[in-house]
């Protein structure tokens, strides 16, 4: 599924950013997706995102494997699965050299413009408690800390469950 890109250029995280070649992944892409989730995702807990199950999402109909694309290479990817009314992102990652340039917020952007076009209205997530640029990253997408889960990751490590309503309004300034 490939969603009009002008529908992504006007998601409001896009207004100030450069907005990098987003669409879902292909076959040849889940080495590299694999290899961004064991190195930059799943660092210390085993790596349990091999290519062969980054394919087997990538079949699930119910799941979105997205890429940024930079040249012929993936700057970072997301992965959602959704369900009757709400989503749930599984991965994200940009390349550590590619931060801060728009990718992940793009990425973000086009997750949740096919979430509301499936009639999605909340995305949940998880991020280790110890990864405050994750945190920091979520919160300026308007995403909510809303509950500590004790050992969430491998049982030694407390994650984080963030969750953003996207039915919601943000509050107006002023």
């Amino acid at each position: 599924m490939t969603l009009a890109f002008g529908a992504i250029r006007r998601h409001p995280l896009l207004a100030m950013i450069a907005t990098p070649e987003i669409s879902l992944a292909v076959r040849a892409d889940a080495p590299r997706i694999a290899a961004m989730s064991r190195d930059l995702v799943e660092q210390g807990l085993g790596w349990r995102w091999t290519p062969s199950r980054i394919l087997r999402v990538m079949r699930d109909r119910a799941t979105n494997v997205a890429v940024a694309r930079e040249g012929e290479g993936i700057s970072g990817f997301g992965i959602m699965q959704y369900k009757d009314d709400e989503a749930h992102l599984l991965l994200l990652a940009v390349d550590p050299m590619r931060r801060r340039k728009g990718i992940g917020s793009a990425l973000m952007a086009w997750l949740e413009t096919t979430a509301l076009t499936a009639g999605t209205g909340c995305i949940y997530l998880e991020a280790r408690a110890r990864n405050a640029e994750a945190r920091a990253f979520y919160g300026r997408l308007g995403y909510i800390e809303i509950l500590t889960v004790r050992g969430l990751y491998s049982n030694s490590e407390d994650g984080i469950r963030i969750a953003k309503d996207l039915w919601s309004k943000p509050p107006s300034g002023g």
